[in-house]
């Protein structure tokens, strides 16, 4: 049985935590899609930013993709889809190219981008919590992040999580 007033919501409320580990472009659309799709559902979410997730909660989003290390990394080019291998990587220029042919590719189908996304999800009362440690360590300030965040530690997460319905690591 559900804890409903931890929840916030009646008999049929259901809720769900997020832990954001990564900050890359194609890593960044996992967690705010299911995020903000959860909440158009009426399920509570919470997002928690940590380590290189944590840059998803900056002001000013400089989203890249890297193709080191993801094989399964294909883009449609020239009616068929083409894979770059990792040897590829590391060549100057090679993820800058990747980024501006995934952004092109967002743009041209009609994807949102991260920042709607991310203002979708402020809409929707999300709650984005930063990671109070990530900060530090990486020395990130509250005057980095955008506004509306909860800043918390392991210990905020997992008072959420023991209460969550849903538990996902993105």
């Amino acid at each position: 049985m559900l804890d409903t007033d931890s929840q916030g919501g009646g008999d049929n409320a259901k809720s769900m935590s997020l832990i954001v580990t990564k900050g890359t472009l194609d890593w960044a659309y996992p967690p705010f899609i299911l995020a903000t799709t959860a909440a158009a559902m009426d399920i509570k979410v919470t997002m928690f930013f940590t380590f290189y997730g944590l840059p998803l909660l900056n002001k000013n989003l400089d989203l890249k993709i890297s193709s080191l290390g993801n094989p399964a990394m294909k883009m449609p080019m020239m009616g068929m889809h083409m894979a770059m291998p990792n040897i590829v990587s590391a060549i100057p220029g090679v993820d800058r190219m990747a980024t501006t042919m995934m952004k092109n590719l967002i743009k041209k189908k009609g994807v949102a981008s991260i920042p709607d996304l991310r203002d979708a999800a402020v809409d929707l009362d999300v709650k984005m919590i930063g990671c109070q440690m990530t900060m530090d360590l990486f020395e990130y300030g509250t005057e980095d992040m955008i506004d509306g965040i909860e800043i918390g530690g392991a210990a905020t997460y997992m008072e959420i999580a023991a209460k969550s319905d849903i538990n996902l690591y993105i």
